[in-house]
């Protein structure tokens, strides 16, 4: 993959935290603010399509795991 260079600024409290958790992931600190990067590109992203998630009709009681596992299960196999 190739990447671009670019310059931003940053708090340097946030530097500090970075810094502190490349150190201790035993990373460079630029894979550390392109992984925050990323994720920012992907938390504002907009899709072209809606997702489809499963709906769950019923009477507003909380269900039970299991009940949701089967209700997933039977959408995944096209039930």
């Amino acid at each position: 993959m190739s990447m671009k260079r670019t310059n931003v600024y940053a708090d340097p409290e946030d530097l500090a935290l970075i810094k502190e958790a490349a150190k201790r992931r035993g990373i460079p600190e630029a894979e550390i603010i392109r992984e925050g990067i990323h994720l920012a590109a992907m938390a504002n992203r907009v899709w072209d399509e809606p997702l489809d998630w499963p709906t769950f009709e019923g009477s507003g009681e909380p269900v039970t795991n299991d009940e949701i596992t089967s209700v997933v299960a039977k959408r995944a196999v096209g039930g």
